[in-house]
């Protein structure tokens, strides 16, 4: 712990706060111990100080951009995949408690599962320091290699491939339901977009409009190279 407490830039007065954090539901439930808990109140919790913050941050410093696109925006910047890349600076993978059945199924390695404890982090550094030390760590972080370009200012994703795409004739756009996961407070949904059938995009997210935006983003970078 001290090691991650040093890749953070914090140290714990309760370090059982950054363990809960790092702590996979598989290996609560394997221990049947009752002061075993997970990640996933944390998780919950750091989810909410993340999209707050990441709303502060566009509505500071962009403001001339309007409310559809800040929330676009704010989508992007704390999906899956940025978290994600978090985890992987911080070596999160090193630190969690996993069951053994997620242990051999890869779970050290899952996207979805690094992204989670991210948040659970930033809970972890609210509940033991309060806002501003979390605040910190996002900025830090997170939105630290934040870039509002003209085309996040200009308007949405799906807007954007469907203006492309049709530029040509008898070209039809679909949004298809790919994957589901997740409790119910914290669900994740992927969506594949498709241009005439063949698949184009695929992304992952919060709601299905977050992630039919992220497949709309992947499709417009694929189109575009």
């Amino acid at each position: 712990m001290r090691e991650l407490e040093e890749k953070i830039g914090y140290r714990f007065r309760d370090p059982a706060l950054l363990q809960t954090a790092l702590t996979h539901s598989s290996y609560a439930n394997e221990q049947r111990d009752p002061a075993c808990q997970s990640y996933e109140r944390l998780e919950f919790l750091g989810d909410s100080i993340l999209g707050f913050t990441a709303a502060d941050f566009l509505y500071a410093h962009e403001p001339a951009l309007p409310e559809g696109s800040m929330t676009r925006l704010r989508a992007e910047l704390v999906c899956e995949g940025s978290l994600h890349k978090v985890a992987e600076e911080l070596e999160l993978g090193k630190y969690m408690r996993l069951g053994r059945g997620e242990e051999h199924s890869g779970g050290r390695e899952r996207p979805s599962i690094l992204a989670d404890m991210v948040e659970a982090v930033i809970a972890a550094l609210y509940l033991d320091a309060g806002l501003e030390q979390a605040r910190a760590f996002i900025l830090d972080k997170v939105l630290s290699g934040a870039e509002i370009s003209e085309e996040h200012r200009s308007g949405d994703f799906k807007t954007e491939l469907q203006e492309l795409v049709q530029r040509k004739a008898d070209q039809h756009i679909r949004y298809e339901l790919i994957g589901e996961s997740g409790p119910d407070h914290n669900k994740r949904f992927t969506f594949r977009v498709t241009v005439n059938g063949e698949s184009v995009g695929e992304g992952t997210g919060r709601t299905k409009k977050e992630a039919e935006q992220m497949a709309a983003k992947q499709a417009l970078e694929i189109l575009r190279s």
